[in-house]
């Protein structure tokens, strides 16, 4: 056979550096975003944070209730600049020199005006500012060798009771046997177990009640113990947490009567002493850091009507640096081609953060529109609603609605929710049409607040009483939702 050469047109879509990072930072949530602009404000010299005005006007939400760009919030002179430089550069090559340039686009972009964003950054003038320190609260450990200290012990002695200190964990508890502690000693002090019990009744006695215990029920009793005794109902509380907390664990109250050879008012009495216990005495102690959500997207009603408006507090004010703009402007050759490709990348950065905001309004526009009923009513009148109707509606990609959606927060008048919470399945109804799995978790969670104590709803009535608001469920299906609501079953909410 005869080789040859031929030449074939054909036409195939590729994803460009600068589509690449449009889909990755559309997927990234408010943190990893900010991360990624503070990696890449550390790599690129042409590319700064703004500093805006403190008291500039934020823009209104739109009142009209719609999502496409023309109509979201106002935006200011920086977003107009990098739609102008797009529609006449195109995509940038690597084979661009400095040339390709527009000086007006230096101009805009470096000019202090054309700030992408809104919002206040400190500025380098506030770094001498005061800013007052909370003390650090101290720990466990600390607060126990603390009260060690004031008790007049041998040496011998408050060595081991630190010992024994040292062996408590966050929540207050001996997480070491009295055998497993005398083989860390070593064997020429001669200690023996009657000095580790000696020394671990010093612990218990210290603050908080309960520490130093071994399990759940020793530290119940030892906070029982640090009761006055004319407390009502303290011996029949030793008496549960001593040998009978798995019958008040599973709620079996009437072999708990038969045990006590009490009335169902004491049980509850008794009942109600213990759970105002303190499992965990040693949780006040511990560092735990909060993690605060941020929303992307605020939500609030003007003139009757449901809108949407970008929290300008989580965008990234973002522009570009002036002094290297002016000297790409000043010097147009070829050695310059770094910065210039720097310069293309920093236009892009702040190209596709806008786009990426504006999507999020777009879509979170989108539905607000469809589950308005649920601003107005709540859970309840929650509608099902799949990723494709919102990708209809903006005829856009369901993947491009799935990553807008994951890790995306709104705050509402209702409370703080993930997108992604206003998607869910639906359940037939005997009219035809359909309910929000949302919406039936919500009267699960409503019919069960208003059952009766010694009679709870089974699975199976909670589905009958949906039936007759015409919603038909299946018992396993409300056994589901339930256990999603971390719901206990009917046996476990049973009180005598």
């Amino acid at each position: 056979m005869k080789q040859t050469l031929q030449l074939k047109l054909s036409q195939h879509l590729t994803l460009t550096p600068q589509l690449q990072q449009s889909i990755r930072l559309l997927q990234l949530s408010t943190l990893e975003l900010n991360a990624e602009v503070d990696r890449l404000l550390q790599e690129n010299p042409l590319l700064e944070k703004a500093e805006v005005d403190e008291d500039a006007p934020v823009g209104e939400p739109p009142v009209n209730g719609s999502a496409t760009p023309a109509e979201a919030p106002p935006r200011d002179e920086a977003a107009d600049i990098g739609e102008r430089v797009a529609e006449s550069e195109g995509p940038f090559e690597p084979n661009d020199t400095v040339d390709d340039v527009d000086r007006a686009d230096f101009e805009d972009y470096s000019s202090g005006e054309s700030d992408w964003g809104g919002g206040a950054n400190p500025s380098d003038e506030d770094d001498d500012a005061f800013y007052p320190q909370q003390a650090a609260a101290g720990t466990l450990r600390e607060h126990l060798l603390g009260q060690l200290a004031v008790l007049n012990l041998p040496l011998r002695d408050r060595q081991i009771v630190a010992a024994l200190i040292d062996a408590v964990n966050e929540d207050g508890y001996l997480g070491t046997s009295v055998e497993e502690l005398l083989e860390l000693f070593p064997e020429e002090l001669e200690i023996d177990s009657d000095e580790i019990n000696i020394a671990l009744k010093f612990l218990q006695s210290f603050e908080p009640p309960g520490v130093g215990a071994r399990d759940a029920a020793e530290c119940l009793a030892l906070q029982l113990k640090a009761l006055p005794a004319a407390t009502p109902l303290r011996d029949e509380a030793l008496t549960v947490v001593g040998a009978h907390l798995d019958l008040l664990a599973a709620r079996d109250f009437t072999r708990l009567k038969r045990v006590l050879h009490c009335d169902d008012t004491t049980i509850r009495a008794v009942r109600a002493l213990i759970t105002s216990l303190n499992p965990r005495p040693g949780a006040s102690f511990a560092r735990t850091e909060s993690n605060y959500v941020v929303p992307d997207v605020l939500v609030r009603k003007l003139r009757n009507q449901w809108v949407a408006s970008l929290n300008e507090a989580a965008m990234p004010k973002l522009r570009l640096n002036r002094i290297y703009a002016d000297i790409l402007t000043r010097n147009r050759d070829s050695s310059n081609q770094q910065l210039a490709a720097q310069l293309q990348e920093a236009k892009w950065l702040i190209r596709n953060v806008q786009q990426r905001f504006e999507t999020i309004l777009r879509v979170s526009q989108a539905i607000v529109e469809r589950q308005r009923r649920f601003f107005d009513h709540g859970e309840v009148a929650m509608r099902p609603m799949v990723l494709r109707e919102i990708a209809d509606m903006l005829d856009l990609h369901e993947s491009t609605i799935s990553r807008v959606t994951t890790q995306k927060y709104m705050l509402t008048p209702r409370g703080t929710y993930e997108l992604k919470y206003f998607f869910g399945s639906h359940v037939a109804t005997d009219t035809g049409g359909a309910a929000s799995a949302t919406a039936i978790r919500a009267l699960i969670k409503q019919l069960i607040a208003a059952e009766r104590t010694d009679a709870p709803l089974t699975d199976s009535k909670i589905a009958e009483l949906l039936g007759e608001q015409g919603i038909i469920v299946a018992r396993r299906t409300i056994a589901k939702y339930r256990e999603a609501l971390q719901i206990p079953p009917v046996n476990l909410r049973r009180m005598p």
